[in-house]
């Protein structure tokens, strides 16, 4: 392992991957010193109970998120990285995917939320985090991926940076103007800050890039395809978010605000390799035209590095934990074991995303698909057996549980699929 890692590091040094993740990741650190700041704000001002039901509904919210563009930006991606000459029209499809989806979206989020968080939550918090995450926040992320299939990766980089600032100076007007700060106050700000973000995003792509257009006939064609992508990521989010939401249900709003800060401290750890993921996508693709193969070889190229930096990063959470009160408060201590149970998820999650991205750069979007909605299943079933009786260990373990089910069910369709192809090939 040691070797293979060396081996990484010295081939990737020059090459146009390790230059666009070098570029993600120091937009990745300077977007993570940035919600550091805000998150700790936000945390301290809110207490456990007004942060678990901001994240409550935030969490509830993300579920429905992919589907507000219902797989628009990674169409744009897979497209411009086989075709450049179609950056224009998937640009302007995913917009429109993206106005249309998400405004229903957000009708049947409304809509549901009273089924799915407790009674006392606020319609409004819903609306305004709802309309945050999925329009503006999603039309956002359409324009990073028009820069990213054009393998700009430092505007990229800018843009989600961008978000995370708009969103530290709302807590931190919040923090100024308001005595008692509330979850829906916040909620307010979140929104406002996503809009001018987004605002920002559309006008750096209208200077810098091709003009939008339409095509519908090719948006057509697509749907089912954008659809899996868009099912994948809901799935995504449902098995990595929903505990949130049934926490807040099921074990109150204080269990699943400790269950937040903790599950927030671990994705700002698994960054870096957030950036080489982000970094790598599109090379997924153009591997993928050569089949399961091409994107397997790709695969083995990055993930020695990112075992690497999981690993290290697991001990470093573990050990640092119980510095977590002393920056948060004393109203969190419980986050330390909860950040301790959740640790080995970042390492994980640096092998099975390459494989689930090794599927999808070689066609085989409906198999990813399909391994995370069992998994998601899985996920559900586990959070409403393990939650009422453990709180928010119960839901750590259900994670644990479920995203090592993943790493096996992709591991074996990428490892069957390889052996298939290359049986025929001889």
């Amino acid at each position: 392992m040691v070797a293979r890692v060396r081996h990484a590091l010295v081939a990737g040094r020059s090459s146009p991957l390790a230059r666009g993740s070098a570029q993600m990741l120091v937009g990745q650190l300077a977007r993570t010193g940035v919600q550091a700041i805000y998150f700790v704000l936000l945390a301290r001002s809110l207490a456990p109970a007004g942060y678990g039901a901001f994240v409550g509904v935030l969490a509830l919210v993300s579920i429905a998120a992919p589907f507000a563009s219902l797989g628009g930006g990674n169409l744009l991606i897979k497209n411009v990285a086989r075709d450049p000459t179609r950056a224009a029209t998937a640009l302007g499809n995913a917009w429109l995917l993206v106005v249309t989806s998400g405004t229903l979206l957000l009708a049947l989020v409304l809509a549901g939320a009273h089924l799915a968080l407790p009674p006392e939550t606020s319609l409004s918090l819903v609306l305004v985090v709802g309309a945050a995450e999925l329009l503006f926040a999603r039309f956002l992320d359409v324009c990073s991926a028009a820069f990213q299939a054009q393998r700009r990766l430092a505007r990229t980089s800018m843009l989600q940076l961008s978000l995370s600032v708009c969103r530290l100076a709302g807590i931190a007007l919040v923090c100024l103007t308001a005595r008692t700060p509330t979850p829906l106050v916040w909620g307010g700000c979140y929104l406002a800050a996503t809009v001018l973000a987004a605002a920002f995003g559309g006008a750096l792509v209208l200077r810098e890039l091709d003009a939008p257009k339409l095509d519908l006939y090719r948006l057509r064609a697509e749907l089912g395809e954008g659809a899996l992508f868009a099912v994948s990521l809901s799935a995504q989010s449902l098995y990595n978010d929903l505990d949130k939401t049934m926490l807040a249900r099921l074990s109150g709003f204080g269990s699943a605000g400790i269950y937040g800060a903790a599950y927030r401290m671990l994705d700002v750890a698994f960054l870096p390799i957030r950036s080489l993921l982000f970094a790598s996508y599109g090379s997924f693709f153009k591997h993928g035209v050569r089949g399961i193969g091409g994107t397997v070889g790709f695969a083995r190229r990055l993930v020695p590095l990112a075992v690497a930096y999981s690993a290290a990063s697991m001990l470093a959470l573990m050990v640092t934990a119980p510095l977590v009160p002393l920056v948060l408060g004393p109203r969190f201590a419980e986050v330390v074991p909860a950040l301790r149970w959740l640790a080995p998820l970042i390492v994980l999650r640096a092998v099975h995303y390459f494989a689930a991205d090794a599927l999808t750069g070689a066609g085989r979007q409906g198999l990813r698909s399909t391994a995370q909605l069992i998994v998601a299943a899985v996920n559900v079933g586990l959070n409403l057996w393990l939650i009422p009786a453990h709180g928010w260990r119960g839901a750590a373990w259900a994670s644990l549980a479920s995203d090592g089910l993943l790493l096996v069910l992709l591991s074996a369709a990428v490892l069957v699929l390889h052996r298939a192809e290359r049986a025929h090939a001889t």
